[in-house]
């Protein structure tokens, strides 16, 4: 309870809340465009599933700490002359969930453009599972992005202003539980409306490319990869979740115009949209 009284954990509570919100948008996309090909029925347990392994799975991972930071140290070091780096489990992890998502976006956008659609032939069962993994597996690699930063937050505060490792855990947790509870609530009206909407799932995907290259770019940096003497530099998060919410809107901004526009009416009470040209008309 002592911690319920430290102003310093609440800031750092809320603080890790809102992170662990914001870390989150790219799997609730994710989670919407995977659970979107389910039935109608499904989709709701698929999201709730999805969000509920990514809470399981970093709070697992927060009690395994000191594994977890083990996997920071090398297992394999090489030096080819023009290419240099060490390898550890933590570059692994994340450099295979950026190849994961890049594959997944890239083979969606594909499907999507080409008019493809997968069989529903299947079993729904058998969607459902197939779902649930591929769920499974990319919030295995988010916990981990979402676990590091939430440590590193954390453990820059020291006593007197800190709280302790104990002290840390424990608002870890909370705002894990939190943030999961926040988007487990919005989960549904997101996805509803990316699923309603080709033009934000296309945007979607694109965001899920560029958070792909993210995790290659924090995968190689964690490896120390260098090339000429060139060490490969992570990207920082602010930039690319600024282009995502800039995109946002200036989406949303089309979707305004788009819903605002008024059709036209002609004499035959044929009903067109106004951006058609007078050549149009009288085609």
């Amino acid at each position: 309870m002592e911690i319920l009284t430290n102003p310093d954990a609440w800031i750092a509570l809320l603080t890790l809340t809102f992170l662990e919100i914001i870390l989150g948008i790219d799997n609730i996309v994710f989670l919407s465009i995977v659970s979107g090909k389910l039935k109608e029925e499904d989709q709701p347990k698929a999201r709730r599933i999805g969000l509920l392994l990514a809470m399981v799975f970093r709070i697992i991972l927060l009690f395994g700490i000191t594994w977890v930071m083990s996997l920071k140290e090398s297992f394999y070091d090489f030096d080819l002359g023009f290419f240099t780096g060490g390898i550890s489990g933590q570059s692994l992890i994340i450099f295979a969930g950026g190849l994961f998502l890049l594959y997944k976006s890239v083979s969606e956008i594909h499907h999507k453009l080409e008019g493809e659609e997968e069989s529903t032939s299947g079993k729904a069962s058998n969607q459902l599972s197939s779902a649930i993994i591929q769920i499974a597996l990319l919030n295995i690699v988010f916990s981990f992005d979402s676990i590091l930063t939430a440590i590193g937050l954390v453990s820059s505060a020291e006593p007197p202003a800190g709280f302790g490792p104990a002290g840390a855990i424990e608002i870890m947790i909370m705002a894990i539980i939190i943030s999961i509870i926040v988007m487990l609530v919005f989960a549904g009206p997101v996805s509803k409306f990316v699923n309603e909407h080709p033009t934000i799932q296309i945007l979607g995907l694109s965001f899920l490319i560029l958070i792909g290259v993210m995790l290659l770019a924090e995968g190689s940096h964690l490896a120390h990869f260098s090339f000429n003497g060139n060490e490969v530099h992570s990207i920082p998060k602010g930039y690319l979740y600024f282009a995502i919410f800039f995109s946002l809107f200036v989406e949303f901004l089309n979707l305004k115009m788009k819903k605002n526009r008024k059709p036209i009416q002609l004499k035959n009470n044929t009903i067109m949209d106004d951006k058609l040209t007078d050549i149009d008309i009288l085609d």
